[in-house]
């Protein structure tokens, strides 16, 4: 055993963990480029040269949080071959919750019918997702649950300022999911984790609640409208990004005796695409590793990596045996990256060759009804 392997908790535990299902959905009403120059003083070429965005979908009406989670998790189950009741926990990673409690698990858990799954929700912004990843996995390691879900679900086209250009092109909503089952003595196909964060780059990208103190005491400062929304410094948190990224995917490859020449497909969280070709540039990673799906659908915050996931998936890219090193990253300031082995088998109908090329190059995902 290598020195590297003595000191990895993924190497050799009492329960292998493999991957057994991806899904995702998003709302069906869009808003593009091209719709944005109503709003902004912006137009399509220069969102598209910043961001890579072309379009993003976005909640209308009521729809929820939980609405968007419980499509995906319909979709991963039935990647998975599953039904609810086969889960034993589920991790939902979301920041904009429609209500504090119940937790959006708990809403999932009931709509699936998932009478046997214990869970919560996990609040990391765009680490949502890896950290629901690696929290998963210690307690299916140990033994303690056999499944596990593991969502990414985010609203952000409520919180955002949509008189400020710089934050309103980039948000999109959207629900991503994956099952991680586990069994004894299996060889297990996660191979290393690194979790980090940083408050001290909190107040770089906040958002605020807005409750009002009880009516006896001193009442809080009233926040202004732009208080109230997203706030978000984009050049201390690129300068943040890519600077703590390549350190953590270079800690991870370390743990787990690896190279990127061991690894198929990068899956960063889909930020912007300038973050992303930063990084890729700083660590070699060849264009063609590089999973990118943030054109159609925008940054979904914990969302995006699942979906991105889904996409190559359902596209034919990212197949069985595929080694993967995911990397998530945004407020907190909280990063971290999880590499593992591609072994599920998509239990859905393929798509059909009209659907595949609509997929490629607009739709994210399958759009499965939320009933």
């Amino acid at each position: 055993m290598t020195p590297a392997e003595q000191h990895n908790p993924c190497t050799n535990p009492p329960y292998g963990i493999q991957l057994a299902g991806i899904g995702a959905f998003v709302p069906k009403a869009t808003l593009t480029n091209a719709d944005l120059e109503g709003l902004v003083d912006t137009n399509d070429e220069w969102i598209t040269s910043r961001t890579g965005i072309k379009q993003r979908h976005i909640v209308s009406g009521d729809e929820t949080v939980g609405e968007l989670a419980i499509a995906a998790a319909k979709d991963t189950l039935a990647s998975a071959g599953m039904e609810g009741k086969d889960l034993d926990l589920i991790i939902v990673g979301t920041s904009t919750p429609d209500t504090i409690y119940p937790a959006v698990a708990c809403q999932v858990q009931h709509a699936i019918g998932a009478t046997n799954a214990a869970g919560f929700d996990l609040s990391l912004a765009c680490s949502g997702f890896v950290y629901g990843t690696v929290v998963a996995q210690q307690f299916l390691m140990s033994g303690m649950y056999k499944t596990a879900l593991v969502m990414g679900a985010d609203i952000h086209s409520r919180t955002v300022d949509w008189t400020d250009r710089n934050t309103c092109v980039l948000f999109g909503d959207g629900s991503g999911a994956a099952i991680y089952t586990a069994e004894q003595g299996a060889p297990n196909r996660f191979f290393a984790n690194d979790l980090h964060m940083d408050g001290s780059f909190g107040k770089e990208l906040t958002l605020y609640t807005n409750f009002d103190n009880c009516p006896t005491v001193e009442p809080r400062t009233p926040r202004t409208k732009p208080e109230q929304l997203l706030y978000m410094n984009g050049r201390e948190m690129f300068k943040f990004a890519t600077r703590v990224v390549p350190e953590s995917i270079n800690t991870t490859l370390k743990k787990a005796n690896m190279t990127l020449d061991d690894i198929d497909y990068v899956v960063l969280h889909q930020a912007n695409i300038r973050i992303m070709e930063s990084m890729s540039e700083r660590l070699g990673i060849p264009p063609e590793k590089l999973i990118t799906h943030i054109a159609p659908v925008g940054n979904t915050s914990a969302a995006s990596i699942p979906i991105a996931i889904n996409h190559a998936v359902r596209t034919g890219k990212i197949k069985k045996g595929h080694k993967l090193l995911l990397c998530g990253f945004g407020a907190g300031a909280a990063w971290g990256s999880t590499i593992l082995e591609w072994t599920a088998v998509d239990q859905r109908p393929p798509l059909s060759e009209a659907a595949m090329a609509d997929t490629a190059a607009a739709h994210p995902v399958l759009e499965p009804a939320l009933a």
